[in-house]
């Protein structure tokens, strides 16, 4: 059995949220969605679960925050173009940007802000690249 990953993250207008990844050209997946979360499907594996604020603070013991960044989600995609084309579709669906791109030959790669300042970073690696 392959291991799926839902990554949980607070939103405070799930519409908002809902139409900000659908416009990533990530799947609504209605199954697990209802009027206080959204899933989406990222790959066969990895799953963005949207959770409503107070829905959110149910699964956490420590409180939820809302100043400052308590996580980057990375996520590598398949070429250099890519990494552009989803940064630019979040830009343009009303995300923020994060940080500068970085570009070090082997690896490029681009940050951005959804609409609730969770912090996404999308990352190409050079699969030829040599590490040893």
């Amino acid at each position: 059995m392959s291991r799926k990953l839902f990554v949980n993250v607070r939103t405070t207008d799930l519409r908002r949220a809902t139409d900000f990844y659908t416009s990533l050209g990530f799947t609504l997946q209605e199954d697990f969605s209802n009027e206080r979360a959204a899933c989406f499907v990222v790959s066969d594996t990895i799953y963005v679960m949207v959770l409503v604020e107070d829905f959110f603070a149910e699964s956490v013991v420590n409180g939820v925050s809302t100043s400052g960044t308590q996580t980057v989600l990375a996520l590598n995609v398949e070429t250099r173009e890519e990494v552009d084309e989803l940064a630019d579709k979040a830009l343009a669906a009303g995300g923020g940007k994060a940080k500068d791109p970085f570009d070090e030959g082997f690896m490029y790669g681009r940050g951005f802000l959804d609409p609730d300042a969770n912090h996404w970073e999308l990352v190409w690696m050079d699969p030829n690249a040599d590490f040893s």
